[in-house]
């Protein structure tokens, strides 16, 4: 069976590379993902199946997800407002779909995950979340930020933060990429 362009692997012939990765994909959302991650078969969803079709970049993959899922030093609030950037950017309909459950659970209201689809800043952001917002909108629009915006993240976010928040944007920028080249459709409802 095919996923957008690419085979729909079934976790009964994968290679114990493939299991590898699927066994971490698993483990990153536990038992109850918060999105569709998985059909009734086990075959995998999104940008994690094609992970399994090259193994060889699809483990790295699957550990810069954990690492920027889980290991940095930013808020959960903070990572969601810059993914729903990207994927409003980049009319990501997967990583939109994925995240919004994820927003609300970080404390984000209904009407600011509306206003980041629809490329406006929510009057109730706060100094921080606007540094990240701007951060990552001049990220996706110039490839470059000004000192100004870089300042800015810095100071509500330190130098690792700027770091992550760089890494963060270029990695669903990256799936966001993957999913439209692959035709990667969404999960049914």
């Amino acid at each position: 069976m095919r996923h957008g362009r690419i085979h729909w692997y079934s976790p009964d012939e994968l290679t114990p590379e493939q299991r590898a990765i699927y066994d971490g994909v698993v483990a990153k959302y536990g038992t109850e993902p918060p999105f569709e991650l998985f059909d009734e078969q086990g075959r995998l969803h999104g940008p994690f199946n094609a992970m399994l079709a090259a193994p060889g970049v699809g483990a790295s993959l699957q550990q810069l997800s954990a690492a920027v899922g889980a290991h940095t030093s930013l808020p959960p609030r903070i990572r969601e407002i810059v993914i729903l950037t990207v994927a409003t950017a980049r009319a990501s309909a997967f990583e939109w779909s994925a995240h919004r459950p994820l927003a609300r659970a970080a404390g984000l209201s209904e009407s600011e995950i509306a206003a980041l689809g629809g490329h406006a800043t929510p009057d109730t952001f706060g100094p921080a979340d606007r540094a990240a917002l701007e951060f990552s909108r001049s990220l996706l629009r110039d490839r470059d930020a000004s000192d100004a915006c870089h300042a800015a993240v810095r100071e509500h976010f330190s130098e690792a933060g700027a770091v992550e928040l760089i890494t963060l944007v270029g990695y669903y920028e990256f799936l966001a990429t993957l999913l439209r080249a692959l035709r990667v459709p969404l999960p049914p409802e």
